[in-house]
């Protein structure tokens, strides 16, 4: 009886050192076989912070933009620098038609996307109304001149939602999808939804590897935004905003919202009202009510973005600009020379940097794109 209490203290003891040993190991393989990655990763996102030399691949040595950008990026993200801005204060706001991707052939995507529903889709066109068709006879005029209509924005944003009323949301992201992969008409190898200026994409993946937060703040329906930019943008439907229409359930009838409850059996669809165009004093107003914050860096291309470069530039407690691109390549794109020059002394008059798409862009859709000029 002796001998077996002695020996039951040491069992124990031995058991116990040998669950540690197997603890030990296990953790130091697993620290082992993760450290690399981790240690890479976090290399990685500080190389790309800091080598800005390759950021801006596709922009020209001379090209202003790109000088100011990475100098910009260099102070406010230093801590020690009076510039510094935060993490949750780095946001940025980019227009998309002419800003983002092409807006010149020979339209706006979403204008040439209603003129397909109302006077080419077969499966609508002839229920097409009155005022849909005389709004698609502008809009062809508009193409076929280059002129853009008077009051043509509200003709415009009624009847896309009256076109496409009583769609659910998935229905029309597929319409837009469906029509973004179709072949741009001035272009060899390029759809609709490939028509993204790729040096301005770059400057997208620029600002997010600085911890910027960025939102596309378009004049364009937000649903077609989202259609149109889904793929090619890497940011949550969330951060697209854009023009908007009514969204109603689907059994609610004519029913007011605040007399109707969703139901199990409804679905969002939309509504057929045309509730507001998103240009001008309208983008600073979405701005303040969606994000909450003044960004700090805006893109954009007409007069169009001018309230909101403005907002962003004047009584902003940190280091902000403003971008505006000038379409002045005639070349590699449907440019137009007579708006660039406006453009450019809308930016002097306004303090915005001007972008040329001529002389800061090596390309524009890549070098497998070529431009059929007229």
């Amino acid at each position: 009886m002796e001998k077996k209490k002695s020996a039951t203290p040491w069992k124990i003891a031995s058991v116990v050192l040998a669950v540690a040993l197997i603890a030990v190991s296990c953790t130091w393989a697993f620290t082992a076989n993760n450290k690399a990655p981790v240690t890479s990763s976090i290399f990685a996102a500080d190389t790309a912070k800091k080598d800005s030399s390759n950021a801006l691949s596709l922009w020209t040595k001379g090209a202003k933009l790109k000088s100011q950008l990475t100098d910009y990026m260099k102070t406010i993200t230093d801590k020690s620098s009076k510039d510094f801005i935060p993490v949750e204060s780095r946001i940025a706001v980019f227009d998309m038609d002419g800003t983002l991707c092409c807006e010149t052939d020979p339209g706006y995507f979403d204008h040439k996307l209603l003129y397909h529903r109302v006077m080419e889709d077969p499966d609508y066109k002839d229920k097409a109304s009155a005022e849909e068709k005389a709004t698609a006879k502008e809009i062809k005029k508009y193409f076929e001149t280059g002129e853009y209509p008077e009051g043509m924005d509200l003709k415009h944003g009624k009847a896309v939602a009256t076109a496409f009323k009583g769609m659910t949301l998935k229905q029309f992201d597929d319409y837009v999808k469906a029509y973004r992969d179709t072949a741009m008409e001035s272009y060899s190898n390029m759809t609709n939804g490939q028509a993204f200026y790729k040096p301005m994409l770059q400057v997208i993946d620029y600002l997010q590897e600085n911890d910027f937060k960025v939102y596309i703040v378009s004049g364009t329906d937000r649903l077609i935004t989202r259609g149109l930019v889904d793929g090619a943008i890497d940011i949550p439907l969330a951060q697209m905003i854009g023009s908007d229409e009514s969204l109603v359930a689907s059994n609610q009838g004519g029913k007011d919202g605040l007399e109707y409850t969703f139901e199990k059996n409804d679905k969002v669809i939309t509504g057929g009202k045309f509730l507001i165009k998103n240009l001008k004093m309208n983008k600073v107003s979405v701005i303040e009510q969606e994000i909450g914050q003044q960004p700090v860096l805006s893109f954009g291309n007409s007069s169009g973005d001018g309230a909101m470069a403005n907002f962003v530039i004047n009584n902003n407690k940190y280091k902000s600009a403003a971008f505006m691109l000038c379409c002045d390549d005639t070349e590699r794109e449907n440019g137009n020379v007579k708006k660039a020059d406006k453009m450019y002394k809308l930016c002097k008059e306004n303090g915005w940097t001007a972008v040329s798409m001529k002389n800061d862009w090596t390309t524009i859709y890549g070098d497998n794109v070529t431009y059929n000029k007229k």
